[in-house]
């Protein structure tokens, strides 16, 4: 497990739930890229992505 994986997830988990509860499309890109930076730090540290709906912890 790498700092900067964690780093990646821990930054791109905090950008998603920031922006997820947005409607403009300005928000819901935020989200996404959130949602991109935390799997591409899951990544790194050899973990799974998340696919999971936001919001849900399943």
């Amino acid at each position: 497990m790498s700092i900067e994986g964690k780093a990646k997830e821990a930054a791109g988990y905090i950008k998603e739930e920031l922006n997820e509860h947005g409607k403009s499309p300005v928000s819901q890109k935020k989200a996404q890229e959130g949602r991109d930076l935390r799997n591409e730090g899951r990544a790194e540290d050899g973990k799974a992505p998340k696919t999971n709906e936001p919001g849900t912890d399943a």
